[in-house]
């Protein structure tokens, strides 16, 4: 009999990877711990979670953080686990970190910055010419009146001059605001107006699959309503002599930014002024913006890097994502703290031709590429031959996140990708945590799916409704101690961040994952713990059903949802993409549901199994269900600034 608490997913699985000794011996996670006299990656855990304070002043060192004014305390809990102060007393601007210290030293020379334009072009940038850049931008900032405390907006595909410019309103001492690519003109006012920005950097506009996509206009709806933006900096991507310009407040970036000089001071900051605020989204309401400071993401996401990924300096890493997303500003500071390369690709990962990642790795010597299961499952159907093309010896490990894995999905990248003997370094987390709480990692076994635990420092756990730790059963992510990349709140609503992660246990940080820890020690996310479906007093993941369904050769993807039964409370139903070729039947139908009822039992049976052209998803490649649902019932839709096609909500609701 099959216990449908205890799915066979993820349970059940067999170890696909075990560490390779020497890869151990020679990481940076070794040094770390021979600098400590700590003797295992277990010990390292325990110790970095019961001694915050030594752990996180030990990463500051490692990771060489300058500090102007040292601190003088590491944290401060005076204000409760909430709002613990970092860097107490500490003055610093991480800029100084990221670029100003490895100039006048060999580092200089070494590769900082890569970019790929869709139409086939590549410029690499070293230490030393992305300084100059950064600095030109800065002085054209100043020569605008943008300085300390001012938040400016970025609204840009992924180009040279947004580095720049991101780098450039930290070297000021301004406040980031990045924003997505593909958000429409309410989603862009109500973030900047929100902030009080005073400037905007955007561009006339983006290719995508060939095709010239305008972002201008759409800005320029958006600042109806924001009239605390007094400049906007256009940078000419796409050729836009079309592109409409208001005199007085728009300037073009080749008017303003390259004749100035390429040195600029950096602004004296406190450790934990704000950096950056990072909008997300909400089921309700306006959105929530992540408050960072100097001393926290940026640290966060350099541990990250040189912890759990291993990133070495003069390394190169390529994560797929836009700047609005969190793992933008993740990889450029994570990069760069590291002394490492970060690859900005601006285009389609499929365009010219579905092997155009593989093709990027190749020619940019990737050896940390950073993916979605979502684009693997697009990319998987097309078999090995597009991979093999290609030489990917320099790759060390393939990074994901995003959404959680299927098996098959994992396995494919496994074997194809990393030719069976290196590492998936699973990793999730998220923007108000800068970065990752559980990650694959270079000393853990790996199942498929599977994360390898906590990152150093994360005081992870899996806890039932009562805040009991549990094992081999489903339960809530939480986190028991506070880390340095915590956000320090929400912008102006610290009341809405303690309802969000405090609310439901004190003293314990909600995460709002599913999750699952194996006999094997290895952990399991299984979607967003607000997608649960109840089903007659059962808790199912969503994850455990499309694990099964895209199991199926003729299936792409799919998302399941939860939805009102008068009997059970909820039924499950099933939306499908099929894979090219594929075609929706009764028999194929009726054999997806069996699959399902199969492995998790009859009370978990799907009321339907629906086929549709597309999911709904953001433009970093989660899959939206809660969207999927109010379109299936009807409900309104509520926030979907982050949607990436609203065409896909017509998908759901002519699914048949």
């Amino acid at each position: 009999m099959i216990d449908t608490n205890q799915p066979t997913f993820p349970f059940g699985q067999a170890i696909a990877w075990q560490p390779n000794p020497e890869w151990m011996a020679a990481s940076n996670l070794q040094a770390f711990m021979d600098r400590h006299a700590i003797a295992s990656y277990d010990e390292l855990l325990a110790r970095s979670i019961d001694d915050i304070a030594w752990f996180w002043d030990a990463v500051l060192a490692d990771l060489d953080i300058r500090f102007d004014v040292p601190y003088s305390q590491v944290v401060d809990l005076g204000g409760g686990i909430q709002f613990p102060h970092w860097c107490v007393g500490g003055r610093m601007n991480i800029i100084h970190n990221c670029l100003d210290k490895w100039q006048g030293t060999p580092d200089r020379d070494r590769p900082a910055f890569i970019y790929a334009g869709e139409e086939g072009q590549s410029i690499t940038l070293t230490y030393a010419e992305l300084n100059a850049e950064v600095c030109r931008c800065a002085n054209a900032l100043r020569s605008l009146d943008v300085g300390k405390g001012d938040a400016v907006g970025l609204y840009m595909p992924m180009i040279p001059e947004l580095a720049a410019a991101f780098l450039a309103i930290v070297k000021v001492g301004g406040v980031i605001l990045p924003l997505f690519s593909g958000y429409g003109p309410s989603a862009i006012s109500s973030r900047l107006r929100d902030a009080d920005a005073v400037a905007v950097f955007t561009a006339d506009g983006l290719y995508r699959r060939g095709k010239r996509v305008a972002l201008k206009p759409t800005l320029d709806d958006s600042l109806a309503d924001v009239p605390t933006v007094q400049r906007v900096i256009v940078v000419n991507r796409t050729g836009g002599e079309d592109t409409p310009m208001q005199a007085g407040r728009d300037i073009w970036w080749h008017d303003l930014v390259p004749h100035r000089p390429d040195a600029a001071e950096t602004e004296p900051t406190s450790a934990e002024d704000v950096l950056m605020i990072i909008y997300t989204s909400g089921t309700t309401g306006r959105p929530k913006g992540a408050v960072h400071t100097h001393c926290g993401f940026p640290v966060k996401a350099a541990q990250d890097m040189r912890h759990a990924m291993d990133l070495k300096a003069g390394e190169v890493i390529y994560w797929m994502t836009d700047m609005g997303w969190m793992m933008g500003p993740w990889l450029v500071f994570g990069s760069l703290l590291n002394g490492a390369a970060m690859l900005f690709y601006d285009g389609a990962p499929d365009f010219p031709g579905v092997d155009r990642v593989w093709e990027l790795c190749a020619q940019h010597r990737v050896t940390h590429l950073g993916v979605s299961p979502v684009l693997i499952r697009a990319l998987a159907p097309h078999g090995p031959e597009p991979v093999r093309r290609h030489d990917l010896s320099a790759l060390r490990a393939v990074g994901s996140t995003g959404s959680p894995w299927d098996p098959d999905s994992w396995r494919w990248v496994f074997e194809t990708i990393l030719g069976g003997t290196k590492p998936i370094l699973n990793y999730t987390g998220g923007t108000e945590i800068s970065g990752g709480i559980l990650a694959g990692n270079f000393f853990k076994p790996l199942k498929p799916a599977a994360f390898g635990g906590p990152i150093p420092g994360m005081a992870a756990d899996v806890v039932d409704e009562t805040g009991a730790s549990v094992r081999g059963a489903v339960g809530e992510l939480v986190i028991r101690q506070p880390w340095i990349g915590m956000t320090r709140g929400f912008w102006r609503d610290q009341q809405r961040y303690v309802d969000t992660y405090w609310s439901r246990f004190e003293t314990i940080w909600l995460h709002g994952d599913f999750c699952a820890i194996d006999k094997d020690d290895l952990w399991y996310i299984l979607g967003r713990s607000d997608d649960t479906i109840k089903v007659a007093g059962k808790r199912l993941g969503p994850a455990e059903v499309e694990a099964i369904v895209n199991a199926h050769p003729d299936v792409a993807e799919s998302a399941a949802i939860g939805v009102p039964d008068p009997i059970k409370d909820n039924e499950v139903v099933v939306f499908v993409v099929l894979t090219s070729g594929a075609q929706a039947s009764e028999s194929l139908r009726a054999m997806l549901e069996g699959l399902v009822t199969a492995e998790l039992g009859r009370p978990l049976k799907p009321r339907e199994v629906k086929f549709c052209a597309a999911l709904p998803k953001t433009r970093n490649a989660k899959v939206m269900r809660r969207v999927i649902r109010a379109a299936y019932l009807g409900e309104a839709l509520g926030d979907v600034s982050s949607l990436e096609d609203a065409e896909t909500v017509a998908a759901i609701q002519n699914a048949c």
